[in-house]
């Protein structure tokens, strides 16, 4: 239905073209001393329309290019923020498989990458819930692997985390 009503309106807005611009006997004349210059009125609107589409297009050009820069810092924190969950996604994995000391270097990855991203200024917002996350999956990793200081370490770490609103 949509469509055959823009086809009804194409073909109004044929119509309306074609009434105007067929017995249009108007002319614009351009005085430029010594010249004279003369267009019909069709081609000065054509010519209007033109000029206004090539200065829209151009400032969305600029405007386009004048994003860039944000629209590249915005996809790196993107990136940043899809291997941290990567590493996390990665630390309960190998915690589940039973692969300790993998599990724990997960989980300190996605520790230091969660850090990084802080320490830029592009803090995410589940990054308190991924710190707590991450501590607890060490923590747990260093309990299977009988490292009660890191165990210890980590927990703590989780419980701070945890207590901050």
């Amino acid at each position: 239905m949509r469509a055959a009503l823009w086809l009804i309106g194409l073909f109004a807005v044929a119509v309306a073209a074609a009434l105007f611009a067929g017995s249009n006997q108007g002319s614009v004349t351009l005085h430029w001393p010594p010249y004279r210059i003369d267009f019909s009125l069709n081609m000065v609107v054509v010519l209007l329309l033109l000029a206004f589409v090539l200065v829209y297009g151009a400032l969305r050009g600029v405007s386009a290019m004048f994003e860039l820069p944000r629209q590249a810092k915005r996809w790196r924190i993107q990136q940043k923020e899809r291997a941290m969950h990567g590493a996390a996604l990665d630390a309960v994995t190998q915690l589940q498989a039973g692969r300790f000391v993998r599990a724990r270097k997960a989980a300190l990855s996605a520790l230091a990458q969660e850090q990084a991203l802080q320490d830029s200024g592009a803090a995410i917002p589940n990054g308190l819930q991924l710190r707590v996350l991450g501590h607890v999956l060490a923590a747990e990793s260093s309990h299977a692997l009988q490292d009660q200081a890191q165990r210890d370490q980590h927990w703590e770490l989780a419980m701070q985390e945890a207590a901050t609103p």
